[in-house]
């Protein structure tokens, strides 16, 4: 019999712990090593998808994995994806196709059933990789969860996958996560831990020997590393809408601002921007005003259109927004920020929530209508005011028409995408990822007389070699491939 595939699953104490950021950095310096590294999660929760190879929706964290590991996204990579809607829904996507909407009590008790396909994606991957790198969700602690369990030791236990467990100190309190999280799970569980990693430390790293030794007595895990704070892990794209609380630090005076949408999705969208040295990149949380001296607001991506215009509308930022455009303000409108940028929104289906038609901002002369049909893909084209090449993905539901069409945004192999008011200061596209590329963001941002000289993929590689070399560092590497390869001398049932 064919002896199973190396695989290595950080899990953790907790969401936000940097579970993502571990397993990217893992998969570059292995590959660096001449691994074929893949990596996994079985299940994510997030609405900053990416478009796969095979033109479905995986998240975020996963591509960016995937770039670290000189791999193509694959649909593979995270077979299941739960996309929030509301606070008690989401859609969901299995292997990188939308299966419908469930409600959170419906999903827990039908999650089980997808453990198939998740295994199956798992055994695709295993058969071409000399290791795969699985990445958990939230934390195995959560026990209200444990049964189904799809995305952690339900996942780990099904595969037969050895494990190591992330703590997070710079929240605080990682003895006690770390205890914790031992003291609830079942004796198998804890069994199939071989060791545990301190992540974000800030200061000297010697001071928390006594830390370690204590961890260890109280869970019987060895230390396999602490490893210190990185600034440019920051550079890397987020996958948590939590990550928009952190400041994006900058002294420049050109603002552009983003309102945060209740569902704001894709927002990764703007990370090329906050690097940008002439651009102060302004996040408008809930309750505040949008500044009065932005350059342009961004309308960002939603996963809920209509219940985000109207979230928009309690804010009052439809009214900041419209007196920013009197003032001769521009405004661009990305996906669901396009839609909402249009006359009307129609959802005869309710597809995107409750049937019926809502009223846009009235900024763009387009109607949307709402429909089942899901657009997934990549795409490459052509910028219309500047010629440049842009290149990017689609991820939405329905198709937008009207007056302001004829004066798209993009040509996408042969197509017009997108529209522009009749003064050219109102536009909105479909595509998303545009400012990733150096071409598209140096033509916008001369518009707003911003110079641009941010090589933004150079910017990425260094982040993601850099933090190979950090965990190179500071974490047991040989050690954490022997446990990766311990699961071939133990029974499997996963490839």
């Amino acid at each position: 019999m064919e002896r199973p595939t190396p695989a290595l699953m950080i899990q953790a104490t907790g969401s936000n712990a940097g579970k993502s950021t571990i397993v990217a950095g893992l998969a570059r310096a292995l590959v660096r090593r001449g691994l074929k590294v893949a990596p996994f999660k079985p299940q994510n929760m997030s609405n900053n998808a990416a478009v796969a190879i095979e033109g479905g929706e995986i998240g975020r964290a996963q591509a960016v994995q995937a770039r670290a590991a000189r791999m193509a996204p694959s649909v593979h990579m995270n077979p299941v994806l739960l996309k929030p809607e509301t606070d008690t829904g989401s859609q969901v996507i299995v292997q990188g196709r939308r299966a419908g909407t469930l409600r959170a009590k419906n999903y827990l008790e039908k999650k089980a059933a997808l453990m198939p396909s998740v295994l199956e994606s798992f055994a695709l991957l295993a058969r071409d990789a000399d290791i795969v790198l699985v990445e958990g969700a939230g934390s195995p602690a959560e026990i209200n969860l444990r049964a189904g369990d799809i995305a952690n030791m339900g996942f780990a236990g099904a595969a037969n996958v050895p494990v190591v467990m992330l703590g997070d100190i710079d929240r605080g309190g990682v003895i006690a996560s770390l205890a914790g999280t031992h003291l609830v799970l079942e004796p198998d569980e804890q069994a199939r831990i071989h060791g545990f990693i301190i992540n974000k430390f800030r200061g000297d790293v010697g001071l928390f020997d006594q830390g370690l030794t204590a961890i260890t007595g109280l869970t019987g895990w060895p230390s396999l590393g602490v490893v210190p704070w990185l600034p440019q892990a920051a550079w890397l794209p987020a996958e948590d809408a939590v990550d928009l609380d952190r400041p994006v630090p900058s002294s420049a005076e050109r603002v552009i601002a983003v309102p945060v949408l209740a569902r704001i999705a894709n927002f990764d969208d703007l990370d090329p921007l906050g690097m940008e040295p002439g651009v102060r990149l302004v996040f408008v949380k809930p309750g505040e005003a949008i500044p009065a001296d932005a350059e342009t607001i961004i309308l960002p991506g939603s996963k809920s259109t209509i219940g985000d215009l109207a979230f928009l509308r309690a804010q009052g930022w439809d009214i900041d927004i419209k007196a920013h455009v009197r003032r001769g303000g521009h405004v661009l409108g990305l996906c669901g920020g396009y839609q909402m940028l249009g006359k009307i929104i129609d959802d005869p289906d309710g597809v995107d929530g409750h049937a019926g038609t809502v009223e846009g901002l009235g900024l763009l002369d387009i109607a949307t209508v709402m429909t089942s049909d899901k657009s997934t893909k990549l795409v490459t084209g052509t910028h219309c005011a500047s010629s440049a090449a842009i290149e990017g993905y689609e991820i939405h539901l329905g198709r937008s028409q009207g007056g302001d069409c004829v004066r798209p945004v993009l040509t996408i192999e042969g197509r017009a995408d997108g529209a522009t008011s009749a003064d050219g200061r109102v536009e909105g596209t479909y595509v998303h990822g545009l400012f990733t590329g150096d071409a598209f963001r140096k033509a916008w941002l001369a518009r707003f007389g911003i110079a641009s000289a941010l090589a933004y993929e150079a910017r990425i590689e260094m982040a993601l070699d850099a933090l190979a070399d950090h965990l190179e560092a500071h974490l047991d590497i040989e050690q954490l491939l022997q446990i990766a390869r311990s699961r071939q001398t133990t029974s499997t049932s996963a490839a």
